[in-house]
């Protein structure tokens, strides 16, 4: 027998199918915001054991489709709403106008040979990161952090306070031409720095977007932005910029290039 045949011969895990059934019945008895019944009375609703319906509604919570609070219980997510990130709507590299940035740190180091190689400098040349925390009516959506290569800035001041450095850096890149960008997307998990940014346990599903930007025919930063998989969703338009989606976020439309 192939491997086709030896998949198909799999059965479904009983979690699985009732996180399906749960799923039609969200989309057609409950609305945004309000509380599911209790373990017990799903439990006996649909004939499963506890166990089992946890692991369907951890599945859920995972994909964002269900919130739990403490001490109310477990509610209907909202919907997810558009919220473009481009450099035409927000300016670059992420200095945003519509939404908030809070500056976690910033560092300068000896780039290691991985980091060397994606902004094309020697291993070991100095390089500048900022990191930040990208937050949506409040809730922290986005970790990123911005890597410059020294010999961009040349005229960077020194300064004590990180806060400083970070401003000094994201106000020199905002005065160069950027005459090109790139991204990318890929699926990944967050790490226990990133978890604890994004306020997430370690291992949770993560967005992770490589940003690439040029200016005078060579790289000058690269920006690595991770967002919670479970409240984002990236769509592609017709301009080919990409939108991040949060939960409960107001719409804003793409600007066309």
């Amino acid at each position: 027998m192939g491997t086709t045949g030896q998949l198909s011969a799999v059965p479904e895990p009983k979690y699985w199918h009732l996180r399906t059934v749960l799923l039609r019945a969200i989309d057609t008895e409950f609305s945004t915001g309000q509380i599911l019944p209790n373990e017990r009375e799903l439990s006996a609703r649909f004939g499963v054991a506890r166990a089992t319906l946890r692991q369907a509604l951890d599945q859920l919570e995972l994909e964002g489709r269900l919130v739990r609070r403490r001490g109310i219980g477990t509610l209907i997510a909202a919907p997810r709403v558009g919220v473009p990130v481009n450099r035409q709507e927000e300016g670059w590299p992420g200095a945003a106008r519509s939404q908030a940035w809070r500056t976690v740190d910033c560092t300068t180091a000896p780039a290691a040979r991985r980091l060397a190689a994606a902004l094309g400098v020697p291993e070991g040349a100095p390089v500048h990161t900022v990191r930040r925390v990208r937050l949506v009516q409040g809730q922290s959506m986005a970790s990123e952090s911005l890597h410059v290569p020294a010999a961009v800035l040349p005229h960077l001041p020194g300064f004590r306070a990180e806060s400083d450095r970070a401003r000094s850096v994201l106000r020199q890149l905002e005065r160069l031409e950027v005459d090109g960008e790139s991204r990318s997307v890929e699926l990944g998990v967050a790490e226990a720095e990133e978890a604890a940014l994004l306020e997430r346990p370690p291992g949770s599903p993560v967005l992770v977007m490589n940003t690439q930007y040029a200016a005078a025919g060579r790289l000058v930063a690269l920006a690595v932005a991770t967002y919670r998989a479970d409240t984002c969703k990236l769509t592609f338009g017709e301009t080919g910029l990409v939108e991040v989606t949060p939960v409960g976020a107001t719409p804003v439309g793409a600007a066309a290039s």
